[in-house]
């Protein structure tokens, strides 16, 4: 026997939408503005990567944030983990982000990290351009 009569097919009893009803959601200005933030391969971007050879003024800063650092360091470990030849010399590592954090550190990753900004253009930054703390 069952406690609930075997109403179970009316289980929305009780709950009557209204029509005048819209959810309000209080928006407060934090002072930070979303960025995107895509890492290129170096080698896929052909000609552009001759537009950043020339010295253009940069907008953003030159520090690599912590986003973009869990961005690259997990790209560039997929990459190796997938047998993409690594750019550094190897002491017996064999984990990838073991040896990506490593690239990272000698500034031998060769990606791109491309920064868009509000205005719908964008920064390219090598990685090895960036400053990493």
């Amino acid at each position: 026997m069952s406690d609930y009569d075997d109403d179970v097919a009316n289980d929305d009893i009780g709950y009557e939408p209204t029509d005048d009803y819209e959810p309000t959601f209080e928006e407060t200005e934090t002072g930070l503005e979303e960025t995107r933030v895509d890492v290129l391969d170096d080698l896929m971007t052909g000609n552009e990567a001759a537009d950043l050879s020339e010295s253009k003024e940069r907008v953003t800063t030159p520090y690599m944030t912590k986003y973009e650092r869990a961005r690259v360091l997990g790209t560039r470990a997929l990459q190796i983990s997938l047998n993409a030849p690594v750019m550094i010399e190897l002491n017996g590592e064999s984990d990838p982000l073991v040896i990506a954090m490593k690239e990272l550190r000698e500034k031998k990753i060769p990606l791109i990290v491309r920064r868009f900004l509000p205005d719908n253009s964008y920064e390219d930054w090598h990685v090895k351009d960036l400053i990493v703390e």
